[in-house]
């Protein structure tokens, strides 16, 4: 399925993957490892390219300043073609799911340099809010969710006092403290963040993205 930033630029800056600073929780075990997906041996998921890491920093910094009970808990970054192919197929096999809803969830596993999924580039990464244990809170729908419960703005018009109005105001606390950052959220989907891929370039009406494929994708 082709996205509307797949006609951006891509000039990529050369910066490597870096592992996630140690301060940033991480899903565990990585939900996609744990599915038996297919990362290379001693490749580790939890990875960014460097400025994209540096900037999550700034965003968990931006939320403890307003929230200062909250963090930020990663649940998922680099991603190889591989693994992409992986979920994709992965997806389809569960029951009540369209094929139509898979290709609405998962960036196609594309080879073409100029049309990188998201997450094999380094500069997207899919996360939510925990509290101070480290347990993550609920924002109204699981990450990977199907439908339009993942849609970022799906409780806007929630009554004021009800569980779904304290959805809208977690998924609005993670954006705020994403978008102070730089980071730009998927139109579709409340969990995933990017900066500077395709689709960040897109939202933010950049000319070029900084970042294509990267790693053993």
């Amino acid at each position: 399925m082709k996205r509307p930033w797949h006609g951006i630029t891509i000039a990529d800056n050369g910066e490597e993957l870096v592992p996630l600073p140690p301060s940033l929780l991480r899903w565990d075990p990585h939900p996609y490892v744990a599915l038996g997906a297919p990362y290379p041996a001693t490749s580790d998921p939890f990875r960014l390219r460097t400025s994209v890491a540096e900037r999550l920093l700034i965003a968990q910094e931006r939320l403890q300043a307003g929230s200062a009970r909250l963090k930020l808990l990663i649940f998922d970054a680099w991603r190889p073609l591989a693994v992409q192919r992986f979920m994709v197929e992965h997806t389809r096999s569960l029951p009540g799911v369209s094929e139509e809803q898979v290709l609405a969830l998962w960036a196609a596993p594309s080879d073409d340099p100029a049309t990188p999924p998201p997450h094999s580039t380094g500069a997207a990464v899919d996360l939510t809010l925990a509290d101070h244990h480290g347990q993550p809170l609920d924002l109204g729908g699981e990450i990977d969710a199907v439908g339009p419960i993942a849609e970022p703005e799906h409780f806007a018009r929630a009554p004021s006092g009800s569980h779904q109005a304290l959805f809208h105001q977690r998924r609005s606390l993670l954006r705020e403290a994403m978008t102070a950052a730089g980071f730009a959220r998927h139109p579709s989907e409340w969990w995933h963040f990017s900066w500077g891929d395709q689709l960040w370039a897109w939202q933010c009406s950049q000319p070029e993205a900084f970042y294509g494929r990267s790693g053993q994708a």
